[in-house]
């Protein structure tokens, strides 16, 4: 009896013990060499076949990224538990395997609450939440209770508020609790994305304990969802509540003093990154290349850009953004081509950015180029670069291109359809734009005021006045859309060309706004010949306060006074406008590429790259047409 008792101590002593030198493994620097010689020990000394230990090496073969040697491992396992089958189940899900995981999880005789957790992950890794959601109701279904980490799991995948709040009384019903932390931020952090702050708040008032994720996860989804003022309120509170800011907080503050243009409030942020250290985490740079970007501070921008400790995708994303949006395309080009030298793959939205510029500055083969590049790195598919292509081609009037690519997209969303819409309008093609805009009501997409405004000049330009009527009346009436000056522009237009100025000015006194100058403009050169000068004078007057560096009502004027021996009135509007009126020279500029290089000229610019060259070239073609 006592032998007996001695032999079951020593082998838990050894079970320990190479328990102990497993542990030990994982925090040494090569683990995973370490871990194949106390494999070859367990084989050894005949312990492979201890499910215990095994279940442990597949752990830690998993851990250290070993997935065939895992494999190996579960194979020699000859009496498999469920812990054996649940660890061979994630080492496909690690490997992205998802058919051969979900064929493993099928075949599995037992399954608790972990399998079906390991499973559903999968799907949501390789981008399959709709099967995610599928395996979940399956789970319920099969009676296995929902663990706190399928609810904080599956959160990550609800997009309608409904599902969310769905959810939320699910968690509830199964026991949940407001005590748990990472339950309860995962709560903050969906409601936030989805623009419903106020549940946000109400989840976040009623947690037991609150960390600086359920800080971060608040003022996060109040940025997300147009609460900047609100984000920065809860920063004062979360700083006098004694909780510390970290990078992802000032990053969310960042972009909340962007997107209000807050340029005070954002300085003083980004001087306590500049005082925590922050700045050394490129998304936070990234946020502040960002906020100095939209406060049209580009030389701010740029330092913090070229001070960064790191070079990547973010930063680098974020710089030729915001050369893009402030027309300094050439920047951005050669920003996008010094970091693709550099192996920094591009983003969506880099692409993006790339795409616009270079339907601005670069020549239309480098275009063609950027094309081919998207198809190599496959991004061609992807709804913003797609849209951007299109937008490109419009620009380079390749209408037909653009509309190939848009009628190869496999998803199409608003973006998408307002950039066709447009392109179809300024190339000629409203009959095309109006058709395209019928195609977006029938779908699950609604139209919002950018849809509007290019419909509307698509109208405008193929001059269909009741039908254009018609989509101005539907705005408010049927989509909640309140018109702004970009759509009454287009309708003061197709009222003027069909000859009722009477109309189109008393649409003018229906508006709850002032109309911009444009439109001004339209009224007044369509009431230029109609010969009643009060009139005239008075939208001229409207139009030289708005725009006062406008020539176009003072040579209105001047004709009139002209026609009608009104000598002083004439003389008094030529003063004003010799006043008001700062003549600037206007430089001409022009490109051409050669040989992969692009070289601008200016007008009169008689000192250029190559400029001798170029003088002698054009003094024999001179001298050849002369003798011609």
């Amino acid at each position: 009896m006592f032998r007996i008792l001695r032999r079951a101590n020593r082998f838990l002593h050894t079970i320990s013990f190479f328990s102990g030198l497993i542990d030990q493994c994982f925090t040494l620097t090569n683990s995973s060499n370490s871990l194949r010689l106390i494999h070859a020990q367990l084989i050894k000394l005949g312990f492979i076949s201890n499910t215990f230990l095994g279940n442990r090496c597949i752990d830690l073969y998993l851990k250290s990224g070993s997935s065939n040697d895992a494999l190996k491992f579960f194979r020699d396992i000859p009496s498999k538990n469920i812990v054996s089958w649940n660890l061979y189940l994630k080492v496909y899900v690690k490997k992205l395997d998802i058919q051969t995981a979900r064929q493993v999880f099928d075949e599995m005789l037992e399954r608790d609450a972990v399998s079906w957790n390991t499973i559903m992950s999968g799907y949501i890794s390789s981008g399959f939440p709709d099967s995610a959601w599928e395996m979940f109701l399956d789970m319920q279904n099969h009676c296995v209770r929902p663990s706190e980490f399928t609810f904080s799991m599956m959160l990550c995948c609800v997009s309608c508020g409904n599902y969310a709040k769905e959810m939320h009384g699910c968690i509830m019903r199964n026991g949940g609790s407001y005590s748990n932390l990472v339950l309860g931020n995962a709560l903050i952090d969906v409601y936030g994305k989805l623009g419903l702050v106020d549940y946000s708040l109400a989840v976040f008032s009623s947690m037991e304990k609150v960390d600086v994720v359920s800080w971060n996860s608040m003022i996060s989804g109040c940025c997300k969802s147009g609460y900047e003022r609100l984000a920065l309120q809860i920063y004062g509170l979360m700083g006098s509540s004694g909780f510390k800011v970290d990078e992802y907080t000032v990053s969310a503050l960042l972009t909340a003093c962007s997107n209000l243009r807050n340029l005070e409030k954002g300085k003083q942020i980004f001087c306590l990154c500049i005082k925590l250290g922050f700045l050394c985490n490129t998304v936070v740079s990234s946020a502040a290349i960002d906020l100095f970007s939209k406060c049209n501070r580009i030389e701010s921008a740029v330092c913090v850009f070229e001070e960064s400790f790191v070079f990547d995708s973010t930063i680098c994303n974020s710089m030729i953004a915001c050369y893009a949006n402030h027309n300094l395309e050439e920047k951005a080009m050669e920003l996008f081509i010094c970091s693709f030298r550099d192996n920094i793959r591009p983003t969506n939205f880099t692409l993006s950015s790339v795409l616009y510029s270079a339907g601005v500055f670069v020549p239309m083969d480098q275009g063609s180029q950027l094309h081919s590049l998207l198809v190599k790195t496959g991004f061609e598919l992807d709804a913003i670069v797609a849209s951007s292509l299109v937008q490109m081609y419009s620009n380079y009037g390749l209408i037909a291109f653009a509309s190939k690519i848009f009628s190869d997209m496999v998803f199409r969303d608003l973006i998408a359809y307002n950039t066709m819409i447009h392109a179809l309008t300024h190339h000629g093609k409203p009959v095309e734009a109006i058709r395209l805009f019928k195609e977006l009501l029938r779908s699950n997409l609604r139209p919002d005021r950018i849809t509007f405004a290019g419909v509307l000049s698509a109208c405008s330009y193929g001059g269909f006045l009741d039908e254009g009527i018609a989509i101005f009346s539907s705005m408010e009436n049927q989509h909640g859309i309140n018109p702004m000056n970009d759509h009454y522009a287009p309708v003061v237009d197709m009222l003027i060309r069909a000859g009722r100025i009477d109309e189109a000015i008393g649409l003018l006194h229906t508006m709850p706004y002032e109309p911009h100058a444009l439109i001004w403009e339209s009224i007044l050169r369509a009431c230029g010949d109609c010969g009643n000068p009060n009139l005239i004078e008075g939208i001229a007057d409207r139009l030289m306060e708005l725009e006062p560096n406008s020539s176009l009502a003072y040579s209105i004027l001047t004709n009139i006074y002209e026609q009608s021996g009104r000598w002083e009135s004439l003389v008094r509007v030529m003063k004003k406008m010799r006043r008001v009126m700062k003549t600037k020279e206007v430089v001409d500029c022009s490109w051409i590429g050669i040989k992969g290089r692009t070289f601008s000229f200016e007008a009169n610019q008689m000192n250029h790259y190559g400029g001798e060259n170029v003088h002698s070239v054009l003094g024999l073609l001179m001298q050849e047409i002369w003798d011609y």
